[in-house]
């Protein structure tokens, strides 16, 4: 009964108290932070432009901060979306700014990049947005 109703208001899943985003937008928010399914945080790029569709985070760049894939039939689903990357596979975006992983976060719950030279930083929860943890 909780997930028809979890799918049914806002699209999210509701399993077990924990709240997540349906399979088109695999992350939940945990310790008031934008997190994959893996609990790794999710960080964005200033030199990104919001709704540009493209990431500006290339070669060395997608090393340290690899980009948070999406699978090739991924779509799109509320404040989500998903652009084309130079490499021709698919990256998440949120509010139309890609999200990327930071190559020195070593465990779940690690927010080592945070405002790394000014310009990366984590997705903070919004109030009234997805319950934080599981």
């Amino acid at each position: 009964m909780l997930k028809i109703l979890g799918a049914v208001l806002g699209g999210m899943l509701v399993i077990a108290g924990c709240a997540t985003m349906g399979a088109s937008a695999p992350v939940r928010y945990s310790g008031g932070v934008m997190v994959n399914s893996a609990g790794m945080t999710l960080y964005t790029f200033d030199k990104d432009a919001a709704g540009a569709g493209k990431s500006v985070c290339n070669g060395p760049c997608a090393t340290n901060w690899p980009p948070f894939k999406a699978s090739a039939d991924a779509t799109a689903t509320g404040d989500f979306g998903v652009i084309a990357r130079d490499d021709g596979s698919k990256q998440w975006a949120y509010k139309g700014k890609p999200l990327y992983l930071w190559s020195k976060d070593q465990k779940p719950g690690d927010r080592t990049g945070d405002g790394f030279n000014k310009v990366w930083h984590v997705v903070p929860q919004e109030s009234g947005s997805m319950r934080s943890g599981y």
